[in-house]
Parts: C-alpha cells; sequence; structure tokens
C-alpha cells in the first residue's frame, strides 16, 4: 500500500479498538491503547495506537492529536523500561508498506533491547503463547 491510500476502517487495529479482536493489554485512555504484539520481534514488544484517529500513519494524524499520542507512547515505553530493565529501548514507526508497514492504523512499537539478545524480523516472528504475554503485560500495566 502507498503512503496516500483511503484509511481501511476494517484493519487489524481499528478492529481492536471496536473490540471485535481480543488483545492483551497494557495500558488505556482516551488517547491510547498500548498491548503486547502477539508476533514479538523481543521479549516485551509492545505495541501503542491512537484511539479516535482515523490515520493510516504519521502523515496522516491531525497535528493536535499527535502531542497527546506521543505523550503516551513515552509513559508506555517509560513502563516497558522500568518493568523489563533492558540495556536499551527501540522505538519506531513504518510509514507504508515499502517502508515496512504491515498493519495500516498508526502504531508505534517500542521494543526492549538486551544485551546478546537479536530481534526477530519484523512482521515475520512466530506467534507468542497468550499466558506468557499476559504474565509479561501484567509486570508492565504494574510499572505505571
Amino acid at each position: 500500500m502507498t503512503l496516500h491510500s483511503a484509511y481501511d476502517p476494517d484493519n487489524i487495529f481499528a478492529k481492536i479498538l471496536r473490540g471485535d479482536i481480543p488483545h492483551i493489554g497494557v495500558y488505556e485512555d482516551e488517547i491510547a491503547l498500548a498491548f503486547m504484539d502477539i508476533f514479538p520481534q523481543t521479549y516485551g514488544h509492545t505495541l501503542i495506537i491512537p484511539k479516535q484517529v482515523r490515520a493510516r500513519n504519521l502523515l496522516d494524524v491531525p497535528s493536535e492529536k499527535l502531542g497527546p499520542y506521543m505523550e503516551r507512547v513515552q509513559r508506555v515505553a517509560i513502563a516497558v523500561e522500568k518493568a523489563l530493565k533492558p540495556d536499551g529501548l527501540i522505538i519506531t514507526q513504518f510509514n507504508g508498506s515499502l517502508a515496512g508497514q504491515t498493519v495500516f492504523h498508526l502504531h508505534f512499537h517500542i521494543l526492549p533491547k538486551f544485551t546478546g539478545a537479536r530481534l526477530k524480523p519484523h512482521a515475520e516472528g512466530a506467534q507468542a503463547d497468550p499466558a506468557d504475554l499476559e504474565k509479561l503485560a501484567e509486570r508492565i500495566r504494574l510499572a505505571f
């Protein structure tokens, strides 16, 4: 998909926001929803999406919505770091399929980086055990 296609209200993240698809939540308020990636690239891989914004990527989000959303991205990243104590954090966001975007609803990836551990390729990992993700999510939730 290109950078400027129409927003698809049936993308998987829109379905999660509507409650049509379950997720393992980490944080939620009126601005954003954060949850565990079910195909994690690393231990603790967390996604954060804006609510009440029909934006495919960073280029689409109204500027007045960006600041409050980015505050939530930072808040979740701080909780992930506090809970998991990684050696580093990768915070990334893709715009368009050529750049690696696979779900066309604006989202950031928070990827804890641990010494000696390699990241799995984006959108190519195996599905994680939901029970394991729930335990991990609880650790992160307690860090807020």
